[in-house]
C-alpha cells in the first residue's frame, strides 16, 4: 500500500513559478464576501476578510512585475447572468485594498464553470501566462476554475491556500495527543463521511448542534419535534458502537416549546430537559452540564478542531452552547483550529478570534481535507508543468 499524500507534497509555490516580470496571471481567489446595503442604496461589501486575507499572494505577484487579474465565484447564480451577484462591489473595494488588479466577472455566470467545462477553461485562460490558486474555500469542488488551469498553464498555490494547507496538514500528520474534535452543525448526512473519518484521528469526537438528535435517537432517546435525519439512525449507531466512549453527546438540553420560533427576536417557552426531549418540543441548544463537560474536554485537547455550533446561536437563548465551546477553545493550551464557516463567525461576534492558533478561510473544504487527506484543487496543483517532479512523468 502506498503511503498517503501528505497535503504539501509536491505542491507548486509561488517560488515554483518562472520569472513574472511582465506575465498576464489569472489568480483564483475566494471573494465570496457578505454584501449589504448603504444609506444610499447601493450594495457594498458588508466583510472585506477574504479580499484583505488575499493581499500577500497579490502583493508578492506584483512585487514580482506580475500584471494580476484575480477571479471568483459569488453566491449561486446557477449559471447564468444575475445582477444580484455581479462583482462590482466586490470590484470597487478590491481596488481600494490592491490597485490596480483586475476582476473578472462572477466565474458562476457561465454554466461551464460548476460543469468543469473544457470550453469555458480555454475562455478563463486565454491569454494569461500563469495561475494562482489562493481560494481554499473552493478547492474542495472541481469547478472549471480550481481544476482546469493547471493542466496547462504554470501554477501555483498563493500564500493564503499554502498557508492552509500547512495548518491542517498539522492535523493530519502526528498531532499531539489528545486530539480532540468538535463538530456541530444542523445535518448528520452531511458530515458521515468526515465523522467517520475524524474517528479515525482522534480521541474524543465531541458532537453538537441538530446532528447530535440523531445518534440521541439512536440510543433510544425521544428527540420530540427535535431535528432528526430518520433515514441516517442507523448509520450513527454504527458509528457509536465503532468509537464506544470516544463519543460525547449532550447530556441535558435546552428546548423550545410548541409553536416557539428561533431567532435574534425568537418566542416561545424554553426549558431545560435531560437526553429524553418531551413530544412537541424541540431542542435548539446544549444544557449547563453539558457545556460544563464539552468544556472539560476541550481544556484538556492537545490538538483541537472545531467546526459547526452546537446551538442556535443567532438567537440569544441559544447561543450559550456555542459560547461555552468557543470560550473553551480559546482558552485550550493545545494547538487550536476552527474550520471557517459558522463556528468563525461565532468567534467574531464573541470577540475570541484572536485566540484561536489558526482559522480557517473554508469551512467545507476543510472538512474536505481532513476527510480525504486532499482536495481537487490541491491535485490538480501537482499536476502542473512546473509542479516539483513534473519533469519526468
Amino acid at each position: 500500500m502506498s503511503a498517503p499524500v501528505r497535503p504539501l507534497d509536491g505542491l507548486p509555490l509561488l517560488e515554483d513559478l518562472p520569472p513574472l516580470s511582465g506575465a498576464r496571471v489569472l489568480l483564483r481567489v475566494d471573494f465570496n464576501v457578505p454584501l449589504a446595503s448603504d444609506p444610499a442604496g447601493h450594495r457594498v461589501v458588508e466583510d472585506d476578510f477574504r479580499i484583505r486575507a488575499a493581499l500577500p499572494t497579490v502583493e508578492w505577484l506584483v512585487g514580482h512585475g506580475a500584471v494580476v487579474t484575480a477571479c471568483t465565484h459569488l453566491g449561486r447564480p446557477k449559471g447564468k447572468a444575475d445582477p444580484r451577484y455581479d462583482v462590482e462591489p466586490v470590484r470597487e473595494r478590491l481596488a481600494d485594498l490592491a490597485p490596480g488588479v483586475e476582476l473578472l466577472e462572477n466565474l458562476r455566470f457561465d454554466p461551464g464553470e460548476e460543469a468543469g467545462g473544457a470550453a469555458f477553461v480555454a475562455t478563463l485562460i486565454d491569454g494569461f501566462d500563469c495561475y494562482v490558486n489562493d481560494a481554499f474555500g473552493a478547492s474542495h469542488r472541481a469547478h472549471a476554475s480550481i481544476v482546469g488551469p493547471p493542466a496547462t498553464l504554470p501554477s501555483a498555490a498563493g500564500r493564503l491556500l499554502q498557508r492552509e494547507v500547512e495548518m491542517l496538514g498539522r492535523l493530519l500528520d502526528d498531532p499531539a495527543r489528545p486530539f480532540v474534535a468538535v463538530v456541530g452543525g444542523a445535518k448528520v448526512a452531511d458530515k458521515l463521511g468526515v465523522l467517520h473519518a475524524l474517528l479515525g484521528r482522534v480521541d474524543r469526537l465531541v458532537v453538537g448542534g441538530g446532528m447530535a438528535y440523531t445518534f440521541l435517537a439512536a440510543l433510544g432517546h425521544d428527540t420530540g419535534a427535535s431535528l432528526l435525519d430518520h433515514d441516517r439512525i442507523k448509520d450513527c449507531g454504527a458509528l457509536l458502537e465503532e468509537a464506544g466512549d470516544r463519543i460525547v453527546l449532550p447530556s441535558d438540553i435546552v428546548v423550545l416549546g410548541p409553536g416557539g420560533t428561533v431567532g435574534p427576536e425568537g418566542t416561545g417557552a424554553v426549558d431545560v430537559v435531560g437526553t429524553d426531549v418531551p413530544e412537541g418540543w424541540e431542542g435548539v441548544d446544549m444544557g449547563p452540564a453539558s457545556r460544563r463537560a464539552y468544556a472539560q474536554v476541550i481544556a484538556g485537547a492537545g490538538t483541537l478542531f472545531w467546526n459547526g455550533p452546537v446551538g442556535a446561536f443567532e438567537d440569544p437563548r441559544f447561543a450559550e452552547g456555542t459560547r461555552a465551546v468557543a470560550e473553551a477553545v480559546a482558552g485550550c493550551a493545545g494547538f487550536t483550529v476552527v474550520g471557517g464557516g459558522d463556528s468563525a463567525a461565532a468567534l467574531d461576534r464573541m470577540g475570541l478570534a484572536d485566540r484561536i492558533d489558526f482559522v480557517s478561510t473554508g469551512g467545507g473544504a476543510s472538512l474536505e481535507l481532513l476527510e480525504h487527506g486532499d482536495l481537487p484543487g490541491l491535485a490538480a496543483l501537482r499536476r502542473a508543468p512546473n509542479a516539483p517532479g513534473a519533469r519526468g512523468r
